[in-house]
């Protein structure tokens, strides 16, 4: 399908959302410079890998046509050795936070700041591993949450997951515990709402907000975008 939703989260960020209902040979005409792309494709992707990876990359250009970018139909969305997308061709300052799960692929494009975006399936991953990512007063809440006749605890505990690796990603930087260097505060979840977050990096501690919602059944979807520290 089109592009199925697209947000301005401030006037210079946008937020976007694609449904895949596309096969690769339907998504390979929809992007710019098809003959660069393919010699990114990762070779070992299978047809679903490959949706997902062409449909990032898709959406992307529709933002970067949303923000009016220069240049954009050259830019190309590039990886760094960690999987961290980035954009070649770009003029400085542009940044780009991409994630993609089951069917959906979520992208936040923003100029002059940084951004994260994570859309995660619900799935019961996220409790069995709350332990390995989740601080003690992390997990003591989520599960006073989950306990309650109202809250899919699976659904929670992906939620907790997704902040985490949004917060990661706006974070861009190797090496974080996420355990002990991104911590979640008290929220009282709902369909859609925000999470208090603090970021512990180089000795400082600070502060950050993490949207949520969910934007079809059975997914969640967090983001972040804010200037440069």
């Amino acid at each position: 399908m089109p592009l199925h939703f697209l947000q301005r989260l401030s006037p210079t960020a946008v937020l976007g959302l694609w449904q895949l209902t596309e096969t690769p040979a339907e998504l390979w005409p929809l992007l710019p410079q098809p003959d660069a792309y393919q010699a990114l494709l990762p070779a070992t992707a299978d047809a679903k890998r490959q949706a997902q990876w062409l449909g990032g990359r898709v959406l992307v250009h529709h933002l970067l046509a949303e923000m009016q970018a220069p240049l954009a139909a050259k830019v190309l969305v590039q990886n760094e050795a960690t999987g961290r997308p980035w954009l070649a061709g770009a003029e400085p300052g542009l940044t780009v936070s991409l994630s993609h799960s089951g069917t959906w692929v979520a992208a936040v494009l923003a100029q002059g700041s940084r951004a994260g975006v994570d859309v995660e399936e619900i799935r019961d991953k996220a409790h069995r591993l709350a332990s390995k990512f989740l601080a003690p007063d992390e997990w003591n809440a989520a599960q006073a949450v989950s306990q309650t006749d109202s809250t899919d605890a699976s659904a929670h505990y992906t939620l907790l997951w997704s902040a985490k690796e949004t917060l990661y990603k706006l974070a861009a930087q190797r090496g974080i515990i996420f355990k002990t260097q991104l911590l979640l505060g008290y929220f009282e979840p709902r369909e859609s709402g925000e999470i208090p977050a603090t970021l512990v990096l180089n000795g400082l501690q600070t502060r950050h907000c993490i949207c949520y919602y969910q934007p079809a059944p059975g997914y969640v979807l967090t983001y972040c975008h804010e200037p440069h520290a």
